[in-house]
């Protein structure tokens, strides 16, 4: 009546508070009144240029950027790091050795939000907002690879890009939407197959569509020079909503496929000791 709770699922229902908590603040988003006065001056075009430029964006790192990227971390650290975490989880099995992945992923998460609002500022001071959208996309995209590492989770298979692309619609959207992405996440955490309509430009254009109508108001401030180091200061924040939402779901993922591993180990020395 009285059992003791597991390592696991105390972290687990500490996962579920957070994860709530961050949906119900989500769903309850309120325009800003910077967004209210900055709206009647926005260009009727601009929005579809955002799309553009976060579909071209997404569609060259993907497909060429990976590599360049790679080589602002130390991939072969984290995977090594991953593994030596990994292999004590395993002997201490405690709550400080499972809470071990999910610190080094939001070290990591830090010191890209911080390379990002000083790129955002520098260029909202010179007044570069649209070009921005590939150094920001890359720095997005370098923050999500260097956690799903630290989860022992690789991010180039078509698989896992459906999967970023889902946490990333998922950091920017409220309302409905956001309930809508959250079951997409949840289905593939539980199945690890892509849906079966699937269509990978398809998936960069919805995701390009969130991001732009997201940082529309913010992307047109930075155009301007000097007051743009405003909207540059919200890359930050951006970053940061996402990446902790990414985070989330990463631990999410890690913790129910531990707990599966866990039972189909029971259930394999189970079998064993029948046929003996």
């Amino acid at each position: 009546m009285f059992q003791k709770k597991t390592p696991y699922e105390k972290e687990w229902e500490l996962l579920l508070k957070k994860e709530n908590k961050f949906l119900e603040k989500r769903q309850e988003k309120k325009e800003s009144s910077l967004t209210k006065k900055l709206e009647e001056n926005i260009p009727e075009k601009l929005q579809e240029t955002l799309n553009t430029a976060f579909a071209k964006a997404f569609t060259l790192v993907f497909e060429k950027g990976t590599g360049i990227i790679e080589k602002t971390y130390k991939k072969e650290e984290i995977e090594q790091n991953f593994q030596i975490n990994q292999y004590a989880n395993e002997i201490k099995q405690s709550r400080k050795s499972l809470q071990t992945f999910s610190k080094q992923a939001k070290g990591t998460g830090m010191k890209n939000m911080l390379l990002s609002g000083v790129s955002g500022i520098g260029m909202g001071v010179l007044g570069i907002g649209i070009p921005d959208i590939p150094v920001f996309t890359a720095m997005l995209l370098k923050n999500l690879y260097e956690i799903a590492l630290h989860f022992g989770y690789h991010y180039d298979s078509l698989q896992e890009q459906y999967f970023i692309l889902l946490l990333i619609q998922g950091g920017v959207s409220s309302g409905e939407d956001i309930l809508l992405i959250d079951k997409a996440i949840q289905d593939y955490i539980n199945t690890n197959h892509l849906p079966a309509s699937y269509q990978k430009e398809e998936m960069i254009q919805k995701t390009a569509s969130y991001l732009s109508k997201e940082l529309l108001y913010i992307k047109f401030l930075q155009g301007i020079p000097v007051v743009g180091a405003v909207g540059g200061a919200y890359d930050v924040i951006y970053l940061k909503q996402i990446t902790e939402y990414a985070n989330l779901k990463y631990q999410k993922r890690f913790l129910q496929s531990f707990v599966i591993k866990k039972e189909k180990g029971i259930k394999n020395e189970y079998a064993t000791s029948n046929q003996e």
